[in-house]
This record gives C-alpha cells, sequence and structure tokens, in this order.
C-alpha cells in the first residue's frame, strides 16, 4: 500500500501573512493568490494528470497547527486516505480527528512521535 505519494503543502506561521505574501511574490516571483501560492507539476506516473502543492503562510496566532507548538506543519498527499487511517490506528499513531471531504479533498490531521502536527490529504480526481 503507497502511504505518501509527496508534499502537498506547506504551512508556517509569520506576523503578517499578507506581507510575506507580498515579499515572496516581489523578490522570488511566486505567482501568489488568497492563500499563498500554488505550485502546478504533472504526476511522474500518469504524465497529463496534474498536481499542486501548496504555499501559505498563516498569522502567527493561528491555532491551526495545535496542539502542536511548532510553527510550521507540513501536508503530505496520499493514496486512500481512510485506509492509510486504519493502518496508522494500529501502528499507535495518534489521530487528531476525523477525516473531513472538501470538493478538493479529504484530509485527516495526526501526530509524528515528537509532537508535530502532520496533515494528510487525498486530492479528489
Amino acid at each position: 500500500m503507497k502511504r505518501v505519494t509527496g508534499i502537498g503543502g506547506v504551512f508556517f506561521k509569520c506576523k503578517d501573512p499578507q506581507k510575506v505574501t507580498e515579499w515572496y511574490r516581489k523578490h522570488l516571483g511566486l505567482a501568489t493568490n488568497p492563500y499563498g501560492a500554488t505550485f502546478e507539476w504533472l504526476e511522474s506516473e500518469e504524465s497529463t494528470k496534474k498536481g499542486i502543492t501548496q504555499w501559505s503562510p498563516f498569522p502567527e496566532e493561528t491555532n491551526y497547527f495545535e496542539p502542536s507548538t511548532k510553527d510550521f506543519m507540513i501536508n503530505y498527499r496520499v493514496e486512500n486516505l481512510e485506509r492509510l487511517v486504519e493502518e496508522l490506528r494500529k501502528e499507535g499513531v495518534t489521530i487528531l480527528d476525523a477525516i473531513e471531504t472538501y470538493d478538493y479533498g479529504k484530509f485527516v490531521h495526526i501526530l509524528d512521535f515528537e509532537g508535530n502536527k502532520v496533515e494528510l490529504w487525498e486530492p479528489i480526481g
């Protein structure tokens, strides 16, 4: 069973997300949007299938990364999220919430062994 198939996103806390986004747009050329920047790429196994990786600055007071005390969170792309969560439970991994489904994918949050919050994402389509 495949588990992680790639990085879906990198999220980090900062004092002023809008200014950080503008700085990265101006100085590094990121094509920014209201959520940060989205990088598109093509799957290596299916060269016509598009994938994305999201880059998003969050306000430093966000509680979205809790219970982790870190200023970042990584989102990993996965296949078959339901099955993976079953396996992770058997392996004693802390599952923080129920799987949620949106029009762009399914999500769940876990903790790694050091208490870092990790977001798992199964894209739809």
